[in-house]
């Protein structure tokens, strides 16, 4: 995190987070101080990134190579009609900074590839994963694990959610390898293909960026080696408790 203090326009605007025990102006101080890296800026990564730059986060970086299109925007909350062909990140870079100017917005569009994550990750204080692919969830996780960040990941598809956070600075966390085996690549599930109810990407989403924000500013418990599922016909979460495996090919 970099040295920085807040100015009176910030001590209003933060003022409710400020009010909070858990928070206050320590707390405060080092979400505004903090550098979130988003990988995807689709579903989850709107609404992660928009609750982020908000709550004061000092800086995010935006990975995603894909560009906006009409079906994105039933849930892709960040981007707008009239950003209908434009590169996903810099639609999304518009509404973190309509949304508070404060903020630091670097917008990559680009796939976030293995040598790109060891870059990215390293100058990070803390990873969410919003992307919908198998194996770019493999690479950040990989280079999470390398060095030592906390992971935010989250997953929704139709009607169903997921949260948890694989943080490698805490020597009982699993990562997310030891959860999901690389060796073991499930069959992809995509929106595009099998379709997700709207508000769900918003509810997993709100929920990395709450992890996130607890991380940084050192608050509560984080969901470490616990995955929350939610059946989003029932609205019924499942709790189930992940430990470290001594066998993972990556963190092992």
């Amino acid at each position: 995190m970099t040295e920085r203090s807040m100015q009176d326009e910030e001590l209003l605007r933060y003022s409710r987070h400020i009010l909070l025990d858990d928070i206050g102006i320590e707390g405060q101080t080092r979400i505004l101080q903090g550098h979130a890296l988003i990988i995807g800026a689709g579903g989850l990564g709107s609404p992660a990134a928009m609750y982020l730059a908000c709550a004061g986060i000092g800086q995010i970086t935006l990975v995603d190579d894909d560009s906006v299109e009409l079906t994105n925007l039933q849930r892709q909350i960040a981007h707008t009609t009239a950003n209908v062909g434009q590169a996903k990140v810099v639609s999304a870079k518009e509404t973190l900074l309509a949304l508070n100017p404060h903020v630091q917005v670097n917008a990559l569009a680009v796939r976030a590839d293995a040598a790109l994550l060891d870059t990215l990750v390293a100058q990070a204080d803390v990873v969410l994963d919003c992307c919908d692919n198998f194996a770019t969830r493999q690479a950040v996780n990989a280079a999470c694990v390398t060095h030592r960040k906390p992971l935010v990941s989250g997953a929704a598809i139709q009607m169903d959610g997921q949260i948890t956070v694989y943080d490698p600075r805490d020597a009982s966390s699993p990562c997310y390898a030891c959860v999901f085996p690389p060796d073991h690549t499930p069959e992809e599930t995509r929106c595009a293909t099998m379709g997700v109810f709207a508000p769900l990407v918003g509810i997993i989403g709100a929920m990395q960026a709450a992890e996130a924000l607890k991380i940084l500013a050192s608050i509560g418990q984080a969901l470490t080696g616990r995955l929350l599922m939610l059946d989003g016909r029932s609205m019924e979460w499942t709790q189930v408790r992940m430990p470290r495996k001594a066998s993972c090919l990556v963190c092992g």
